[in-house]
């Protein structure tokens, strides 16, 4: 198929579905829709995630190998990346990829040692006698996903493992696809991994949640993956921490009539060509805007040597909004919650305090995604779906935990010990009560 046939025609002005839109939106216009989104089960894919849970839980290391025949294609017996192994694959990497990979580590330790800055224990004396306050604690042992995915994108293994280093982490496991290339095991080493396997898919997930003969089990899993990363994560999660549930890539542009038409269409396939799932759009108050941007990505994808994942991507989920006002632009943007929302407007700065939804923030037309994705030090594992409305993405303070204490002297209990023991009274729970009173007669 040629790739002016794979791009589908975008109509020039199409209605908001009722159905994916609230009524605030109604008189917001697409000038290229979305392809209507496709019903699809998760069953098939929860029921083999389920079963690759309970036999790596099972079974251990033989299930894992198993599974790496299976999926993976690969039948050898070792799982852990022996010391040798991952000085070999520092010395095969390209110099000017390993300086490179060195600048983004140092990038985003400096970055997450920052943010650690701002985590503070706390102790205060909120009534007299009445002692409270919290530590920041490590989490112990990290379990890191690196993925091997469509590119061996190098920094994967820097965001996840490097603020887990940052926060203190005491040991930090990695698993990568059998057939990931090399770099991302000298990645994995570079970043600070103190052991890493050969396991890629549910099975890697399951062995870190559960622990196998050459896993050891981990009490946090971070990282992303494709669905049955996403859905091993879903099912373990209880048995230990995870970071996030994260689907296909997001980015939205937020403009004025002050954006530049070329730019931001460069900036929408360097994302599309991540995935044919990606999700790509503009959302802006300028029709002629609207329309430069509809040309110019459709004039870029004829020469993107990327065009086979990006054409679909814009095809089936790229969408160019035209918004009446700033208002709606802007609740628009918060509505959509996009991963990395870019913002190029006249006033980016003011423009970017009114926004509230988002995974990670890019003002201004010279912050680019690409940036972040690679080596300026924020992080790139990031709310999708939405997810933004209620967390961000991937951080240093991902890594600790902040635990609560107290202590009280006699001042304290005769402050506290009287609602307390009526409080207790009152809900029938006496075994509270004289909890509470046995203190405040002594």
């Amino acid at each position: 198929m040629g790739l002016r046939r794979a791009i589908a025609p975008a109509p020039s002005r199409t209605s908001i579905p009722n159905t994916t839109m609230t009524s605030r939106f109604s008189h917001l216009e697409y000038i290229k829709a979305p392809a209507p989104a496709q019903t699809q089960t998760q069953t098939d894919i929860e029921t083999v995630v389920r079963s690759v849970v309970a036999a790596v839980r099972e079974r251990g290391d033989a299930a894992v190998r198993d599974y790496a025949r299976a999926f993976d294609r690969y039948d050898g017996q070792v799982l852990e990346i022996s010391r040798s192994e991952r000085a070999a694959a520092l010395a095969g990497l390209d110099p000017q990829t390993r300086a490179d990979t060195e600048f983004a580590i140092e990038r985003v330790r400096q970055f997450a040692q920052a943010q650690l800055a701002t985590l503070l224990p706390l102790e205060v004396e909120s009534l007299p006698g009445v002692h409270l306050g919290h530590r920041i604690i490590p989490i112990e042992r990290i379990g890191a996903y690196v993925p091997g995915g469509r590119y061996p994108i190098l920094s994967a293994p820097v965001m996840t493992l490097v603020p887990a280093k940052v926060a203190g982490c005491d040991e930090i496991i990695a698993c990568l696809p059998p057939n990931a290339h090399p770099a991302m095991i000298a990645g994995c080493d570079l970043a600070g991994a103190d052991r890493i396997f050969r396991i890629g898919g549910a099975q890697a997930i399951a062995a870190m949640a559960w622990g196998t003969e050459s896993v050891p089990a981990v009490d946090k899993i971070v990282g992303p993956g494709n669905a049955y990363v996403n859905e091993a994560k879903r099912q373990v999660f209880g048995q230990v921490g995870i970071d996030q549930l994260a689907g296909p890539s997001e980015i939205f542009v937020v403009a004025d009539d002050s954006g530049d038409a070329a730019l931001i269409a460069t900036d929408l396939l360097a994302q599309a060509e991540h995935d044919v799932h990606t999700r790509v759009g503009l959302i802006t108050t300028s029709r002629a805007l609207a329309q430069a941007t509809l040309h110019e990505v459709e004039r870029q994808l004829q020469t993107l040597p990327t065009a086979g994942v990006a054409a679909p991507a814009w095809r089936d989920h790229g969408e160019i909004a035209l918004c009446p006002d700033e208002a709606t632009l802007l609740a628009y943007a918060d509505h959509v919650a996009a991963e990395h929302l870019q913002v190029h407007t006249r006033d980016p700065h003011a423009t970017a305090q009114r926004l509230r939804n988002y995974g990670s923030l890019f003002i201004g037309p010279q912050a680019s995604v690409v940036y972040s994705d690679k080596c300026c030090g924020t992080n790139h594992t990031l709310p999708t779906m939405r997810a933004g409305r209620y967390t961000g993405g991937l951080w240093v303070g991902s890594y600790v935990k902040v635990c609560t204490h107290q202590w009280l002297d006699a001042a304290g209990v005769a402050a506290v010990a009287p609602p307390a023991i009526r409080q207790s009274a009152t809900e029938g729970m006496e075994g509270h009560r004289r909890a509470a009173a046995l203190r405040l007669r002594n």
